[in-house]
């Protein structure tokens, strides 16, 4: 059966010294998978649109900023990640160049500036598998990475990944 998952964006907004991300607190809809969670920004593409345009509209639906740099990290599949098990596949970025002022929230939530380091050291609600990618998308290593985190009943059961 061919693998037909849903096409998505993932970005991180860096500040200008860059050693802060936009992130969003999902706290807005009670309803909503990811309440109370930190994340970055992105959302499913549309389809007649490429990745980077794709990522540049959710940066601006989300934020009102302009991104002016995109810097593709890598890409992830996430089997079974959806509420009803469907399968997604993102492509990360970061944004280190970009231009306007951020959005003090959206309808999904509040957009906050968090140090990288107190991301990377999970002093946030997090999806439990971005502890697994979130130091690949912000280590030096100039190489775009490629994994796997397959989901079952909104976990994470495994994780491997190339560069």
């Amino acid at each position: 059966m061919p693998y037909t998952p849903i096409l998505a964006t993932l970005g991180y907004v860096l500040s200008p010294d860059g050693k802060e991300v936009l992130l969003i607190h999902r706290n807005a809809r009670p309803d909503d998978p990811a309440f109370g969670k930190y994340n970055g920004l992105g959302g499913k593409l549309e389809p007649a649109e490429d990745v980077a345009a794709g990522m540049r509209r959710e940066i601006r639906e989300e934020t009102g900023l302009e991104a002016h740099q995109l810097i593709l990290r890598g890409t992830l599949s996430w089997p079974g990640f959806g509420k009803n098990g469907e399968d997604w596949f993102g492509f990360i970025f970061v944004i280190p160049r970009w231009s306007g002022t951020p959005l003090k929230s959206n309808p999904e939530g509040s957009l906050e500036w968090v140090s990288i380091e107190r991301m990377l050291r999970l002093e946030l609600p997090l999806w439990p598998g971005d502890k697994h990618f979130l130091p690949l998308v912000f280590d030096t290593d100039p190489r775009p990475f490629h994994g796997v985190m397959p989901y079952e009943s909104g976990q994470p059961v495994s994780w491997s990944f190339t560069r």
